[in-house]
């Protein structure tokens, strides 16, 4: 990786109000440190991430984001209830660090279901490894965050996805309407170990730090059986990230910030090309004017030739919104040019919940309205059904919604007329001269 010249625009991490503020200031003098000498390799961070108060915000944190058990079956509230509590339950974390005699737990794997059919793995620690996990993000992430990209949106402090979207939109705007749409196969699952150690050394040396980063990467992963009943399977991996970890997204980020280094690069894309490169960890876009052949070839070299990656041939597209019925789906919205609504002689950037989008709300609807839950009431499901349209709602109100937000609107509908249906066991219908969506509005539900 010392092919590469250092080219910085983020800053340091700013405080966070939420952490103790020693802590708060140690992670700025991190960054700090880091952005003014991009060179510096730091070497004594260990005690740093053993230190009581790092080991405390670690678990508060953890508390905070839930989550179920790992392999161990110890939860979160398991641990609050032991006779030790929470602070005898670091002590002997931090006590295993002290005498370098900590391992990690197996990950637990799971899938979760995806609309197409597939399925997605998720490998989920202890609530023991979460929390030394969260201790260690704590003090790399500054380091690392004074180096990255302003291209790179995923999993960083103080950045969204909506702010890729934005950045996506004004370069579009701006007429770069040719992109490189890239889909990178298994990329949490794919990252080569080696290559992966190397790109942390780039900046920090502390060897018990790397150790620590090296056992979670080579943990054992148990795998549920195939058949009802059969036993676990168990096995370690040589390559890839589980996702899931605390630390798997700062990592996967380590590792595809090489990428965005050379792209900016004084001889990169982003000089000759005048390209755009707009990164939420592996979802990515090359915006340009033009995809030439050169620009392709950069990519594949460096992502498979270089990092070693695989790129979903399948799946990679180039998108020209120039041509009529051309879009453009990233981070669940779909880009598009769609004629003027009011008849003029021009067309107009459409944001739209994308159709993918829409499927997956539909899923989880039919989900909460399934014959499974015919035994709630209809309030109790209509708020569960709240809490999720609303968190989906606040997502997708970029752009132009209405469309999508009428769509599920009508489907929610039609659910919980059937819900009811099956409750009564005999046909429903809403109070004389009530529609049914009057009905359900005055029972609780919110419409978009």
């Amino acid at each position: 990786m010392n092919e590469i010249v250092s080219h910085s625009k983020t800053g340091p991490v700013s405080r966070d109000k939420n952490l103790p503020p020693e802590l708060s200031r140690l992670r700025q003098k991190l960054g700090q440190k880091a952005k003014q000498e991009p060179q510096f390799r730091f070497y004594t961070l260990y005690g740093r991430i053993m230190d009581q108060a790092t080991l405390k915000a670690a678990w508060e944190r953890v508390r905070a984001n839930g989550g179920a058990s790992g392999v161990d079956g110890v939860s979160i509230e398991q641990v609050e209830q032991t006779a030790e509590g929470v602070m005898g339950f670091l002590e002997q974390i931090r006590e295993e660090l002290h005498a370098k005699t900590y391992r990690p737990d197996a990950v637990r794997r799971v899938y979760i279901p995806k609309p197409d059919g597939r399925e997605r793995p998720l490998g989920i620690p202890t609530v023991r490894d979460r929390v030394v996990q969260t201790a260690v993000l704590l003090i790399l992430e500054p380091i690392f965050e004074a180096d990255f990209e302003d291209c790179s949106y995923g999993f960083r402090p103080g950045r969204s996805a909506h702010d890729a979207l934005e950045e996506v939109r004004q370069s579009i705007a701006a007429g770069l309407k040719t992109i490189y749409d890239a889909d990178l196969q298994g990329y949490f699952d794919s990252i080569p170990h080696d290559k992966l150690i190397a790109c942390v050394r780039m900046r920090v040396v502390d060897r018990s730090v790397l150790r620590l980063i090296r056992l979670w990467l080579r943990a054992p992963v148990v795998e549920p059986s195939k058949q009802k009943g059969g036993k676990p399977t168990v096995k370690r991996n040589d390559k890839g990230t589980p996702q899931g970890g605390v630390i798997s997204p700062l990592l996967a980020n380590i590792y595809l910030h090489w990428f965005d280094k050379v792209f900016y690069r004084a001889d990169g894309p982003a000089q000759w090309a005048k390209a755009k490169l707009v990164r939420y960890a592996d979802d990515f876009v090359i915006l340009a004017k033009y995809q030439g052949e050169a620009l392709t070839r950069f990519v594949e070299m460096k992502l498979e030739g270089w990092l070693g990656l695989t790129l979903n041939r399948t799946k990679t597209r180039i998108v020209d919104l120039k041509e009529t019925g051309a879009s453009l789906d990233f981070l669940g919205y779909t880009f598009r040019y769609d004629r003027d609504l009011q008849g003029r002689n021009h067309r107009y950037l459409n944001l739209t919940p994308s159709k993918k989008a829409i499927l997956n709300a539909k899923a989880r609807i039919r989900e909460l309205t399934g014959p499974a839950q015919c035994w709630k009431p209809p309030k109790a499901l209509i708020l569960e059904i709240n809490r999720y349209l609303e968190g989906w709602a606040q997502y997708f109100r970029r752009g132009y919604p209405r469309s999508a937000f009428r769509t599920l609107n009508g489907y929610v509908c039609l659910r919980l007329s059937r819900h009811m249906h099956r409750r009564s066991q005999r046909p429903w219908r809403p109070p004389k001269d009530v529609t049914a969506y009057a009905q359900f509005h005055r029972l609780g539900l919110i419409y978009l």
